[in-house]
């Protein structure tokens, strides 16, 4: 096998291989489509048709994830205020877990260790049963 001139590594590494381009393309068009139905039906309108929430169903708590569509929509249009009143939870530590996990992928370590795992199950477990006390949101009254 002739190595690349440019890289010194062997020639079969300067493309995906086909099998695996159609699967990046399948999941970004698939992604794609998932925004776009998020982006144009709205989550907030009851009549919509999204699944009810297993979790809510079984149990009638919100799950850790719930309000989750409802902030993608308001991502999508730019509404960042209605976005943390939907789930913050899911705001803030999706991101946070995704960096942390492609950051140690980067470094060579293992991706989620047992550590950082029981830290995201613990505040997970935390949210959820904070999110469903009868003075959730926990704001302050203002007595006048």
């Amino acid at each position: 096998m002739e190595p690349n001139r440019a890289t010194g590594a062997p020639a079969d590494w300067a493309r995906p291989a086909p099998s695996r381009r159609y699967g990046t393309v399948g999941a970004v068009a698939l992604l794609a489509g998932a925004l776009g139905y998020i982006a144009l039906a709205d989550p907030h309108n009851t009549t919509s048709l999204y699944p009810a929430c297993p979790f809510k169903f079984l149990t009638g708590w919100d799950c850790p994830a719930c309000g989750g569509l409802r902030m993608t929509h308001d991502l999508l249009h730019a509404d960042l205020m209605a976005a943390v009143n939907d789930n913050v939870f899911l705001l803030v530590g999706l991101p946070l877990v995704a960096g942390w996990v492609l950051l140690r992928r980067r470094l060579g370590r293992s991706m989620l260790p047992t550590a950082a795992l029981a830290v995201v199950v613990v505040t997970t477990i935390a949210w959820t049963v904070l999110r469903n006390l009868p003075s959730f949101p926990l704001v302050p009254s203002i007595s006048g």
